[in-house]
């Protein structure tokens, strides 16, 4: 359950930011049926609201060198709490860890990593990863070919009664 009741316009707004983040105050508020001044006040009380949190430019990681990807399955030896926050404050201070999940089942943590080349990746995983404090085993599975990146949520799943 939303604390933010959202409207049928702000799930526009959203969809339209989601598709494009660089897209104008002028054309978002065109796109979703209402003049720029209230589709601007609506904007910053979905920023303010903690519904958006940012705007970003996604990078190709190929075209800029880092033509490995990676995800790495960690084992913790302890699970306790101060140990969990431990390690996602380690994994925080990793350029090559890009996005970190705590998950249940039989690994603790899913990592997906960038890198420049395969002997970086390596050696992240050997002399960081394995070496971090309280990591009991690391699996890894490079990437081979990303058939879907789909960004954010899926507002189309919203139904309009729920709007």
């Amino acid at each position: 359950m939303r604390a933010t009741r959202l409207d049928a316009t702000d799930w526009l707004i959203l969809r339209e930011l989601q598709a494009d983040g660089r897209i104008t105050n002028i054309e978002l508020a065109r796109k979703v049926g209402i003049s720029a001044p209230p589709c601007l006040r609506r904007v910053r009380a979905l920023e303010e609201a903690g519904i958006i949190e940012g705007f970003t430019a996604i990078l190709n990681d190929k075209a800029l060198g880092f033509d490995v990807a990676a995800f790495a399955m960690i084992k913790l030896h302890s699970q306790s709490e101060a140990d969990l926050s431990a390690f996602e404050g380690w994994v925080a201070g990793s350029p090559v860890v890009r996005d970190c999940y705590m998950l249940s089942g039989e690994v603790d943590f899913l990592l997906r990593c960038v890198a420049p080349d395969l002997t970086t990746f390596q050696d992240f995983i050997i002399q960081e990863l394995t070496a971090a404090p309280n990591v009991e085993s690391v699996k890894t599975s490079l990437v081979i070919r990303a058939s879907k990146h789909a960004a954010g949520v899926p507002t189309e799943l919203v139904s309009a009664d729920e709007q």
